[in-house]
């Protein structure tokens, strides 16, 4: 759970040093006052935790601003907080008059359902798959049954093979994602910020990711000896991206070093770019850092690409 830290928060006293010492909260401190309220609005972060020494008794108080976008991690943080007053008070052994309490308040925003962010990382799975194994399927199978060579035979060049089969796996792509998108949206209440806007926005960034899948798709054809090969190989640029970009959980969840990894891979950068554009209602130019990590990805790719495709 994401918790930011007020600026005049007292983190000298040992409420603090415990709620540090719990691994399952990440306690922020580098983020304005103003940007901790609009992330806890949104649902960005969970809670908000002032810690003030009183003059009276309690000599401690655990000031908490809770929010409603994220209410599933609510109870979980307050079941945490009443276990460690709980100790701290039963320690000190000063009952009936405690030496920490907790003031809670919960502030109006934008409900963060699960369905927020797990659809957005299944439209990207989806195009990871589509990407690599389609495309390292049907350019291995056309090379291996001579298709291509017949093709040379004629006046078809071969960014015309590339650009009708990217095209026809384009248009599959984004019928799929519409699919995907109207379920999620219609059935499980999946939040669309700016309507048809956001769904054009979805759609841009998903040929965006097609396309740099697609590169790596090009690159096991090229590498694979025959059909068998294929999947041990995809698996090999696919699993570790469904499992560590965010697709189904949260990367903060792992630890820093899982993290660093994380932020490498491609996949972690469109489903970002997905769920900011989904839920906070950003646009194309408000996501710039994620298309340009996405667009070093596709120089990479396709460079590597080139050197290992065979068309024979």
């Amino acid at each position: 759970m994401d918790v930011g830290v007020a600026k005049t928060c007292d983190t000298t006293n040992g409420v603090y040093q415990a709620l540090k010492n719990y691994k399952m909260i990440h306690l922020i401190t580098t983020q304005s006052s103003a940007d901790m309220a609009s992330n806890l609005s949104k649902g960005n972060i969970d809670a908000i935790i002032n810690i003030q020494k009183n003059a009276t008794r309690p000599p401690i108080t655990l000031n908490i601003q809770y929010t409603k976008a994220s209410a599933q991690k609510d109870g979980i943080l307050q079941s945490l907080l009443n276990d460690l007053f709980y100790r701290i008070n039963s320690a000190a052994n000063t009952a009936p008059q405690p030496v920490a309490e907790i003031k809670a308040t919960t502030v109006s925003g934008r409900e963060y359902k699960y369905i927020d962010f797990i659809l957005p990382g299944m439209l990207g799975f989806s195009l990871l798959s589509s990407g690599v194994f389609g495309t390292a399927f049907v350019f291995l199978s056309l090379r291996l049954t001579l298709v291509i060579k017949r093709f040379f035979a004629t006046p078809v060049k071969k960014y015309s093979i590339v650009l009708g089969e990217a095209i026809a796996r384009l248009v599959f792509s984004w019928i799929g994602a519409l699919f995907i998108i109207a379920v999620g949206h219609y059935f499980f209440g999946f939040t669309l910020v700016h309507g048809l806007t956001t769904v054009a926005n979805m759609l841009a960034l998903s040929a965006i990711g097609l396309i740099i899948f697609m590169g790596f798709g090009f690159i096991i054809s090229g590498i694979a000896k025959n059909e068998s090969t294929i999947p041990p190989l995809s698996n090999i640029i696919t699993m570790p991206q469904f499992l560590l970009s965010g697709t189904f959980f949260a990367t903060t969840a792992f630890p820093l070093w899982l993290q660093s990894l994380s932020n490498i891979l491609p996949l972690t950068y469109l489903n970002h770019a997905m769920r900011q554009v989904a839920f906070e209602g950003a646009g194309l130019g408000d996501v710039t850092h994620d298309l340009l990590i996405l667009g070093i990805w596709f120089i990479i790719v396709y460079a590597a690409a080139v050197k290992t495709f065979k068309w024979e």
